[in-house]
């Protein structure tokens, strides 16, 4: 047990940050509406560690923790006057936009985190754990099966009702431009990409910089204003 929990340990800790999020902020912040999502993934994954549900909980912890901490500096980044990857800059931009509605903050941060944070994860984790990607592909697809479960979720809890879904409506075509399945195996090759170019000095910068630039385009097109 005393393993267990110094395992669970670093999971707890940026729960605990979340959840401080979660309190501070108002709820229709933009960072908040994504934030409870995120909660609500790491809080499942925190109790599936507990449950020994995870066939490598080090390996798991160590995805999950080296993820999370990813967002965490993007917040932590934007309350110093520093600006975050590009990745995360149209939600922290259009956070209190009025014409953004709420279903589109929780996508378009799961578009930076799934998009660009979770490829830099599995290589952060690969180098802690001194381990290759292939070693990290059961604990990459158990993150991605928990954030596919909650998506239709999101969708229910955020959805506006139907007399506004209308096959007219601009949400509609809006939501159809982007899939989470489809993020996260780009994301997937992306993280194996880098992972090959390590060594590879500038290559492996430009690599990187070119996929927080698109995601971040992604995420702009998502967050686009629409009428009420």
């Amino acid at each position: 047990m005393v393993q267990l929990e110094h395992l669970t340990a670093p999971v707890d800790a940026v729960v605990a940050r979340m959840r401080a999020l979660d309190a501070a902020l108002p709820a229709r912040d933009g960072i908040a509406v994504f934030n409870r999502v995120y909660l609500a993934v790491t809080e499942e994954i925190d109790r599936c560690l507990d449950a020994g549900e995870f066939p490598d909980p080090r390996a798991a912890t160590a995805l999950d923790v080296r993820f999370a901490e990813r967002y965490l500096a993007a917040v932590d980044a934007v309350a110093a006057d520093r600006r975050p990857p590009a990745c995360w800059r149209p939600l922290f931009q259009l956070r209190r936009h009025p014409g953004v509605r709420p279903l589109q903050f929780a996508l378009a941060g799961i578009n930076a985190h799934i998009g660009h944070d979770l490829a830099l994860a599995v290589v952060d984790a690969c180098r802690t754990l001194g381990c290759e990607p292939a070693d990290l592909e059961d604990e990459f697809d158990r993150v991605g099966d928990l954030l596919v479960s909650l998506e239709e979720r999101i969708r229910e809890d955020l959805m506006p009702g139907p007399d506004v879904l209308q096959i007219a409506d601009p949400l509609t075509h809006l939501l159809g431009s982007w899939s989470l399945e489809r993020a996260r195996d780009a994301t997937w090759a992306a993280a194996r990409a880098l992972w090959a170019l390590r060594h590879c000095g500038d290559v492996a910068e430009e690599f990187t910089e070119r996929l927080d630039a698109a995601v971040g385009f992604a995420g702009r097109m998502l967050l686009t204003p629409l009428p009420g």
